[in-house]
This record gives C-alpha cells, structure tokens and sequence, in this order.
C-alpha cells in the first residue's frame, strides 16, 4: 500500500492505547527486516531515517528502499524523517516524499523553537505531512545530534503545553530520562514528568532513545500516553551480532548475501520483540 503519514498511525494507538515503532533505516537490509517484521506481526510501522542515515545511503536512495517496500506490505508504512535539526534538510525531505518529518529544534529557545516549528507546519499540513518536535533536550549521540549530559534537560510540562498551544502540533517528543546510544546503567524514566506532560497536552506522545529501557518500563510510558517509540541501537547491535556470528564460524566468507542475511534475520527478531512489548501487534 502506499505510504501513510505518522499522524494517522498515532491517533489510532491513542485510541487503542498501544504505541507504534519507529526504527532507523540505513540500508536494504534493515528496511526489509522492519517491512518483514511488521507483516509477520501484522503491525503497523515507521521506518524512519536521521540525516546521518541519509548522508551515507543518499536521499534518494533512502525513499525509493522504503517506498518500494511500502508498496509491496499488507500493512500501514510511515516514512519519517527523525531529528531534523536542519531547516533546508527538513523540507528537502518532504519534497522528496517522506510522509512525516521532525524538526528538532530543542537546543534553541523556547520562542525559537516554536517559530521554526510553526514555518516547517505551515509547509507540511497542505500536503498531508506529519510534523514532530521536540520539547527538552535527550542526552547522549545519533548521528549529528549530540546531548552532553550537562546539556540535557528534562521537559517542564507547563512549557509543553504553551509549545502545543502555540503550534498545535500533533505528537511531541519529550525527554523524561531517555538517552541516544547505549546506556552506561539502567535508565529511570520520571514517570510522573510523563503523566504531568500527557494531562497538559492531549496529544500523542514520542519516546526518543529507547532501546536500553527495560520492556516493563516501556509499557509502562505507553500506559502514560507514549504512542511513537525510537528504536535504533537494537538494530545496530543486532546487524553487528549476526555479521560477527557468520564470520567468527566461516571467517574467509566472502558472499554478502551469505553475511549481511543472517544480519537482517536477526534484525527482524529484535523488531518483531519491540512490536510485541508495543502491543501494535495485529493492529494493522
């Protein structure tokens, strides 16, 4: 089917209250575990990139994977566009297609924040694309995006809901106490931060920097109001874990077919895991 944008995909677990999986893309390999994945479990998907994602496999490149994927799978696609912290690489986007983008304009003040915000919306409604933000600053590193833990800061939920007010964006992206990268420990995630942010904002809810939280912890936000979760370290250790398993036990192959496959198995795994815990199983 064709691709859809995000914002459908999200009212739908708002109502059914579950959350919908986002993970990055780099490759063919990693679009058609998440495609193959969501169809085995019957679940709606988005596959996003980040600009790293898109400076490595180009643009092109990148929408014609996962538009031809979307095509081919029985269940709802969403291309999404994840921390665009450039204005010129956020439209960029959506005139090559992307379905849903995200400016993350979260380092800068709040006012300016809800400007740039508001110029990407006044862009994107017409054309029936979806628009995230973000509102707090999620520590750690993805691609260009780098959060030191000085810098990082919870989001206050009054300031949330001026930023909804002002923008009437349609999910918002918040930090609770979530990171990028792998985690050092456990996470401990302010659940009552979440709750506070869900009662002011009445919208769907987005969990960046989410593949060290614990599974009871995740279903836990999504009982809290989280809709849209992030997922991007799983998929890379998973992608790393079958490449090393194929080469430590035959280390003069030489056929990627025969090391980059058992890489996407293993990438589908963790995928269908992560559709599971979000309860967006047969949801589709």
């Amino acid at each position: 089917m064709a691709l859809v944008n995000v914002d459908t995909l999200l009212q739908a677990a708002e109502e059914g209250g579950y959350a919908v999986g986002a993970f990055n893309c780099n490759n063919m390999e990693i679009v058609q575990a998440i495609i193959g994945a969501a169809e085995a479990e019957k679940s709606p998907v988005i596959i996003q990139a980040s600009q790293g994602a898109i400076k490595y496999a180009g643009l092109n490149y990148i929408v014609s994977l996962v538009r031809t994927a979307a095509e081919a799978a029985s269940v709802p696609v969403a291309l999404h566009l994840d921390h665009g912290t450039s204005f010129e690489q956020v439209i960029q986007c959506i005139g090559h297609g992307f379905t849903s983008v995200m400016i993350d304009w979260s380092k800068h003040e709040l006012e300016e924040n809800i400007k740039v915000t508001n110029q990407i919306l006044q862009v994107a409604r017409p054309l029936n694309v979806s628009v995230e933000a973000e509102l707090g600053k999620i520590g750690g590193t993805e691609d260009d995006v780098v959060v030191s833990d000085r810098e990082a800061s919870f989001t206050d939920p009054d300031e949330a809901a001026y930023f909804v007010q002002q923008t009437g964006i349609r999910s918002l992206a918040v930090a609770i106490g979530t990171a990028h990268g792998q985690y050092k420990g456990e996470p401990k995630l302010d659940f009552d931060r979440l709750t506070a942010i869900k009662e002011k904002v009445q919208i769907p809810i987005v969990l960046h920097g989410s593949s060290g939280v614990p599974d009871e912890a995740l279903k836990e936000a999504i009982r809290r109001g989280v809709r849209k979760i992030n997922i991007d370290t799983n998929l890379r250790e998973a992608f790393t874990d079958g490449v090393r398993e194929v080469l430590a036990e035959k280390p003069n192959e030489i056929d990627p077919r025969k090391i980059l496959g058992p890489a996407r198995d293993k990438m589908q795994e963790r995928v269908v895991e992560k559709i599971r815990i979000f309860g967006s199983n047969g949801k589709a």
